[in-house]
């Protein structure tokens, strides 16, 4: 599994440390309830002021999904892809 943290691990890492995201074992643990699959990249960005983690991921039937989920909360903003 690739991780970026869009070249900033230490604002990432400030964030996470502040609970301004959840930590990623945890987010991937609530998005796998809604979306199976097998995580193969992950990265944090901030989008407008909100952090933003973006995942690809290869669904039970094979289809590339990609997803961005609020990292605070771990609610779905966007999904492409599979189904």
């Amino acid at each position: 599994m690739a991780l970026g943290f869009g070249g900033d691990h230490e604002r990432a890492r400030a964030a996470l440390q502040a609970g301004e995201v959840l930590p990623l074992p945890q987010l991937l643990e609530r998005v796998a309830r809604e979306q199976p699959g097998q995580v193969l990249a992950v990265e944090l960005e901030r989008h407008d002021g909100l952090w933003v983690y973006e995942l690809k991921l290869l669904d039970p039937a094979g289809r590339l999904v990609k997803l961005e989920v609020d990292a605070r909360s771990a609610e779905l903003l966007r999904r492409k892809g599979g189904r």
